[in-house]
This record gives structure tokens, sequence and C-alpha cells, in this order.
């Protein structure tokens, strides 16, 4: 019983190490693009800038990997096949 507790021991740590954030990323904004954050997270209480930033531009990451997704068919060739709609006089 004591390996088992030891065994889901290390596998949460190996994914709380998995998650542990240790590559840095910096940007740079203008007056303008840090005047709107701000405003943004005064008007909406937003308390970690980092984090809303973090999880804004993985929100963007993670759609564009959805629009992405692979199909069956090209986008090409679906939109040949779309039926066009002739109305049902």
């Amino acid at each position: 019983m004591a390996k088992k507790a030891k065994d889901s021991e290390n596998t949460y740590f190996k994914r709380e190490e998995a998650f542990r954030r240790k590559h840095k990323a910096t940007i740079l904004l203008n007056d303008k693009e840090l005047e709107a954050i701000e405003v943004y997270c005064k008007r909406y209480k937003v308390k970690n800038k980092a984090r809303f930033i973090r999880e804004s531009v993985m929100r963007v990451v993670m759609d564009q990997f959805m629009d992405d997704y692979p199909t069956l068919f090209e986008k090409k060739d679906l939109d040949r096949l779309r039926v066009e709609d002739r109305g049902n006089d």
C-alpha cells in the first residue's frame, strides 16, 4: 500500500514539474497599448496582469490550433462540395 501512495505522489510531482513556468518571455508595448491594458485591468478588476496576458495569448494560440485542426478533406475541396441553397419555391 505504501508503494502505491509513493507512486501517486511521484506522479503528482512530475505533473507539477511539467507545468512549472521556467521560460521567460518579454514583450514591449507602446504607450497606447499599455494604457489600454491598464484601463481594461482596472475596469474588469484584473489583479494579475501577467496571468491575464499569458491566458489571452494562449487563448489566441489554441483557437488558431483548433481552426487549423486537420480534417479528412482540404478546405478548398469542402468549399467545392458545398451545396448552394436553391430555394424551395
